[in-house]
């Protein structure tokens, strides 16, 4: 199975010069997780809840001023459509990333995060097979990451 098939195609963007508020305002009312951040249709970042976290509420830094290109995660870590899940897989794990973009083109066409690739892993035996060779071979997830692969995997 490849990345295309699972994909979502409706990714969420964001300029780098929105105020984080607006960009928290705009994960709540789609409840998604993160956003690219675009400037001139290129990807140039993503700004995900642990940047939020991380970056914004642990800081004490106020939304209202600060600017989604003070706390993005950067370079963006992209795949393509055709790559197979299992690669999209050791591509995230390598990379330590939970949410690939997927350029096309230049053009930014979907997202597979972690999560999808994970629940995979109970019905496409391959899936499972690679997320335990990543494993075994001290592959591990970040923590943040570990969850995920222990719910939907073993």
């Amino acid at each position: 199975m490849n990345v295309e098939e699972l994909m979502i195609r409706n990714v969420y963007t964001v300029h780098p010069d929105t105020p984080v508020e607006e960009a928290v305002r705009t994960m709540n009312t789609y409840e998604i997780g993160c956003l690219v951040v675009v400037e001139n249709e290129r990807p140039i970042g993503i700004i995900t809840e642990r940047d939020l976290l991380k970056r914004v509420l642990e800081q004490s830094k106020p939304p209202k001023t600060i600017k989604v290109n003070e706390i993005m995660s950067k370079p963006v870590i992209y795949g393509n459509p055709q790559m197979e899940l299992e690669d999209a897989a050791r591509l995230m794990f390598r990379k330590k990333v939970k949410k690939l973009p997927i350029m096309q083109d230049g053009e930014l066409v979907g997202l597979i995060t972690l999560t999808d690739l994970a629940k995979t892993a109970h019905i496409d035996q391959k899936m499972m097979h690679v997320i335990t060779e990543l494993k075994a071979g001290g592959w591990l997830p970040p923590k943040r990451m570990e969850k995920i692969i222990n719910v939907y995997v073993t």
